[in-house]
Formats: structure tokens, sequence, C-alpha cells
């Protein structure tokens, strides 16, 4: 299961994230011409991490999943709806889940029941960092973090 960012969702979030908020690094291998370009991910605060100009930020799992408020309200015309986090797990075989994360409510209706309906949600992913890459990056574009 992948566990942190790969480089281009690195490069993403180093755009619209506090640097600080990562608690990794991709760093530059730059020690051969033929590895120009290389690069390789490290903790942060490791010693072997020689944080540099072509260093960016990498977030693990649990620093994005940290990022994820629990619920956001949205303010309507004449009220506020409040919107909670739903996180999936499905197995699409045997050997293979999908993830999916999703902020919606519950709709109670007159009979007693109630039903989720998601206000948006992730698509499902094979990796859960996946989703909740695409989730942040939705919350920060539509100023929800």
């Amino acid at each position: 299961m992948k566990s942190y960012t790969d480089l281009e969702q690195s490069k993403k979030l180093e755009e619209i994230l506090p640097p600080e908020s990562a608690d990794m690094v991709w760093i530059s291998i730059e020690d051969d011409e033929s590895f120009d370009g290389v690069y390789e991910v490290l903790p942060k605060g490791c010693s072997l991490v020689a944080i540099d100009d072509n260093s960016i930020p990498c977030w693990s799992l649990a620093a994005l999943m940290n990022l994820l408020p629990s619920k956001f309200a949205e303010k309507g015309k004449y009220s506020e709806t409040t919107y909670n986090i739903h996180i999936r797990k499905y197995a699409l075989t045997e050997d293979v889940d999908l993830y999916q994360i999703a902020y919606g409510n519950y709709t109670f209706h007159e009979d007693g029941n109630s039903s989720w309906k998601d206000m948006i949600n992730t698509g499902e992913k094979e990796n859960l960092i996946d989703a909740v890459f695409q989730m942040i990056v939705w919350l920060k574009e539509n100023d929800k973090l």
C-alpha cells in the first residue's frame, strides 16, 4: 500500500499547503550526473536529509489524514448545513480493495429511517492516500480547509 504522496502529488500539495504540515521530504540525488532529476523520500528531521532548493515536501498518509476536517459547514441563504466525513473501503476483488472519502450528511425521513447523501466524494481509488490527496485538493480549492 502506498503510504506517502508521490512526487507529482507532493508538488501539487506544495502549492496549496504549508510546508511545515509535511512530515517527509523528497530530496534530489545529485551526487552523480546520471541521477539528475532522481528523488528519494526521507522523513523530515532525518540526519541524512539535507533540505535545499531542490527538496520537495512530502506528506505521509497519517499527516494528510490529520489535515482532513471531521466536518465542515456551508451557510446557505436561510440555514447552515454541516457535512461530516465518511471514509469507505470496498472489496473489489479478493486481492484488491478500493477506498473513497466523502463529505455528506444524513437525511431523516418521516418513516423514521435515514439515508446518507454525499455532498462530494473522491470516487473509488486503489490507494487510500490517493483518495485523501484528491479530497485535500478539493477542500483547499473550495475554501473548506
